[in-house]
């Protein structure tokens, strides 16, 4: 007798196999056809998106009350509202600053931007970090950092 925790039957596996991989084959077909901007460098939006899609795509594999066919709706529904608001943002800037968030200048000529920091919570070590990262060994007056959309900094030289 085996401990259901552990193993319960066969037919449970099964059905996980199966089901993960009809639905990940469903998945890839969804993705493909909605074009490489639904998984793109992530935004806030599309890190929300992205974790929902993952987390249902669990669901429908191990939860045997989701039956395949509306576990992939679910899918098509999140891959569909993913293309019809990028879309919506590439043909209205109104609803892109609703979206999307704009990039923030945290180190301007190598001055700190305290108030912009502390607004996105950024710390001065994370910027340090950002500066080791591109090659640089300390903020001179020729360096400026952002804070772009999808959360990273990225380190310029001002010309």
């Amino acid at each position: 007798m085996t401990d259901p925790m552990i193993f319960d039957d066969w037919d449970g596996v099964l059905r996980v196999v199966v089901t993960g991989v009809l639905a990940y084959v469903a998945l890839v077909i969804m993705l493909r056809a909605s074009g490489k901007r639904t998984l793109s460098k992530f935004n806030a939006f599309d890190f929300i998106v992205t974790i929902s899609i993952g987390s249902m795509l669990s669901s429908i594999i191990i939860t045997k009350s989701i039956p395949l066919v509306e576990g992939i709706a679910g899918l098509a529904v999140l891959i569909g509202l993913q293309y019809v608001i990028t879309w919506l943002s590439i043909r209205s800037e109104r609803f892109q600053n609703l979206i999307k968030s704009q990039p923030t200048l945290l180190v301007h000529r190598g001055v700190f931007q305290d108030s912009a920091m502390k607004s996105e919570r950024v710390t001065k070590e994370e910027v340090e970090t950002a500066l080791r990262s591109s090659g640089k060994s300390g903020l001179t007056p020729a360096l400026s950092v952002i804070l772009e959309t999808d959360g990273s900094l990225n380190v310029f030289e001002a010309a």
